[in-house]
């Protein structure tokens, strides 16, 4: 079986976690704060403040914005449900805002309808890999006075007019298996802004401005030097790793970009879309359903899977909480989307047999 993912683990990974077992300092230890140090940089924000998961990263991050009971959040309802829940986390209302068709990303037409006087924040998902239209999301903000927080989970090193998600606004960025970047489990604030950089630090840490004097409630959302050690060598190989993914993609789209009925990824002006997800359209010229096509390639080896086949705000959870949207360009797109393999662990081969079964 050829899987969807894959994490690209070496020597130097082992040895790091060897170290680290070594020196006895196992949790929000030294090698943390070289992980932020290095990860702050890289991604060209003044700040980064780690966590143990994407998700609370992005719960943390709404805290320290200042998001809370009251509050109404914009984001897209076509990804991970974590970036809508946690906006509930924090107390607040998500409210969604459907999708462009062409890149799968919150369209910015659709946040405007939706800003009302209780908006405070605009969450955008910068997903599969490719970055929002940032351009005119910035604009919208400054317009409108809200905080942005990127959710750039699946997007470490992606790029829009030449700038790092995650350096527009406040960054949330996940390390799971599956990730560009892998700790196995963790997370990343980035920021520019020191009171939302202090806030966060608290938060992530019982609210403790120092040993055993807390503040304010917080949660236990610290990173280990395991994940830490494990994160400065992944991204020493990040830049290596995305510009595969980036290769497989274009071998990928000029293969099937010759099949009827399938319509491949379309990478957007003035970005670097670093291909978390390699997502295709399955539509109704094809010949058979997205689902159909999923179960035939599984039959010949390949993972393939549908991200994300029922809208946030379709779920059971947001239904029963009293969702009733009619977002039509995120509901089709779930109905068609499906996720073929492009991490870099891919040889031609595999990338041969992708493309002989999808023909």
């Amino acid at each position: 079986m050829i899987p969807i993912s894959r994490p690209v683990m070496g020597p130097e990974e082992i040895k790091a976690i060897e170290e680290v077992l070594r020196s006895g300092a196992l949790t929000q230890g030294a090698k943390v704060k070289t992980f932020e140090e290095q990860f702050a940089a890289y991604i060209g924000a003044k700040y980064a403040i780690a966590t143990n998961s994407g998700t609370s990263a992005l719960h943390t991050a709404l805290l320290g914005s200042g998001i809370g009971t009251g509050d109404e959040v914009i984001t897209t309802p076509f990804s991970f449900i974590a970036a809508a829940n946690a906006v509930l986390y924090a107390g607040a209302k998500p409210v969604f805002a459907d999708i462009d068709e062409a890149s799968f990303n919150i369209d910015p037409e659709k946040i405007e309808e939706n800003i009302t006087n209780r908006t405070k924040a605009l969450l955008v998902v910068h997903l599969f890999g490719q970055p929002c239209d940032m351009g005119q999301i910035m604009k919208i903000c400054r317009e409108n006075g809200l905080t942005l927080i990127e959710d750039a989970c699946q997007a470490h090193g992606a790029e829009f007019d030449g700038k790092k998600v995650g350096a527009f606004g406040t960054g949330c960025f996940s390390f799971y298996p599956s990730k560009n970047l892998v700790t196995g489990e963790g997370g990343m604030i980035t920021t520019n802004d020191k009171k939302v950089a202090e806030k966060a630090e608290m938060i992530r840490n019982h609210g403790q401005t120092k040993t055993y004097v807390h503040d304010m409630l917080g949660y236990n959302y610290r990173m280990t030097d395991l994940a830490a050690a494990i994160g400065i060598c992944q991204l020493k190989k990040l830049d290596a790793f995305n510009k595969k993914r980036i290769k497989n993609a274009e071998f990928l789209t000029k293969e099937i970009g010759k099949i009827d009925g399938l319509i491949p990824p379309r990478v957007m002006p003035n970005v670097k879309h670093v291909f978390h997800q390699y997502t295709i359209r399955v539509t109704e010229d094809f010949g058979m359903s997205r689902d159909e096509l999923k179960q035939r390639l599984g039959k010949k080896g390949i993972d393939a899977r549908a991200y994300y086949p029922i809208p946030i705000h379709k779920q059971p959870l947001y239904k029963k909480l009293g969702y009733r949207d009619d977002l039509p360009i995120s509901e089709k797109a779930a109905n068609e989307v499906l996720s073929l393999p492009v991490h870099p662990s891919l040889t031609g081969g595999d990338l041969k047999k992708i493309v002989g079964a999808m023909k």
